[in-house]
């Protein structure tokens, strides 16, 4: 395709990211697509909303309090979308089974259960019969045996994003498990960079949803595998492919559709390595389109360090 590309470095030590989005090639740029934190994705997408740019955004996992801007795309769901889709999952696989999330105390582990109770009151199925349990920060299996049963499996949620809390989750339903309580754990986002090929973690199924699942043996990840081997002598991280996927994706649908492109963030025809959902996002007090979010998430099954099957 005929691209003009042009590549910013948001931590410049000469240049601000705003100088560099007053830059005299701006005024005829079409799309931006990002990787930034807050502060840096909130500038862009106010600079795309005045320049009427699409700004897709490649990695946060929040709005960055951006609204009434439909130029701007989340590619990473919210907490919020997370625990929506969570609650979906459990409501078709595990309706019949006892419910109990295991949390910690905490700001985000509250708004976790304000999702999932919000995503509850608004179904149109018969809602979930969520237990919520608050853990000590050094709990064990003592804490987590009344909720379990040896006749009956249970699935438990990790209801905190805290890496090390669900960790020891995992470990101590683990050592139940072997004791024959059965029970599966359904993890958060967070865990996607989390090792559970340790034998601590052997026996238990575990769960967790990731937006972005590359199985990396089609023949473009394969290719892109090789690259780096030679020309970098190293194996090439996820963002990698996301970058190359999100770039592909994007630039073709510039291609096709131009100044229309933001019509079009929805269309489903171009697919890489993962399937996207591009839905907007209402504001919930005046219902108007506050920006597009991907609302697509893929569901991964381990156990015993293997990879079980993918929803």
């Amino acid at each position: 395709m005929p691209l003009e590309v042009f590549i910013y470095d948001t931590r410049s030590a000469s240049q601000t990211l705003t100088d560099q989005l007053n830059n005299p090639e701006m005024e005829d740029m079409e799309l931006i697509i990002s990787h930034a934190n807050s502060t840096e994705t909130k500038i862009l997408a106010e600079a795309g909303l005045r320049k009427n740019i699409p700004v897709i955004n490649a990695n946060l996992p929040n709005d960055g309090n951006i609204n009434g801007n439909p130029f701007f795309v989340l590619l990473n769901p919210t907490l919020r979308t997370q625990c929506e889709g969570i609650y979906k999952y459990i409501q078709k696989y595990y309706s019949l089974n006892p419910v109990v999330v295991f949390r910690k105390k905490g700001s985000l582990e509250d708004r976790i259960k304000s999702y999932l109770d919000e995503t509850g009151k608004s179904t149109m199925s018969v809602p979930l019969k969520l237990k919520y349990v608050d853990l000590p920060d050094s709990f064990s299996t003592a804490q987590l045996r009344p909720y379990l049963d040896t006749l009956t499996h249970t699935l438990c949620v990790a209801g905190s994003l805290d890496e090390v809390f669900g960790k020891r989750l995992v470990q101590q339903l683990a050592l139940l498990n072997k004791q024959k309580y059965l029970s599966s754990v359904m993890g958060m986002p967070t865990w996607d960079g989390m090792n559970f090929t340790k034998s601590e973690f052997k026996g238990i199924e575990i769960i967790y949803s990731n937006p972005f699942y590359n199985a990396k043996t089609d023949k473009v990840s394969l290719s892109i595998t090789n690259t780096f081997n030679k020309k970098m002598y190293s194996r090439p991280s996820d963002m990698v492919f996301r970058g190359f996927e999100v770039t592909f994706r994007f630039a073709r649908l510039l291609h096709q559709y131009g100044k229309d492109i933001a019509s079009n963030f929805g269309n489903k025809q171009i697919k890489l390595f993962t399937d996207f959902d591009i839905q907007p996002v209402l504001n919930r007090q005046n219902m108007t389109l506050d920006y597009f979010e991907n609302k697509k998430l893929y569901f991964l099954k381990w156990q015993d360090g293997v990879l079980k099957s993918v929803f």
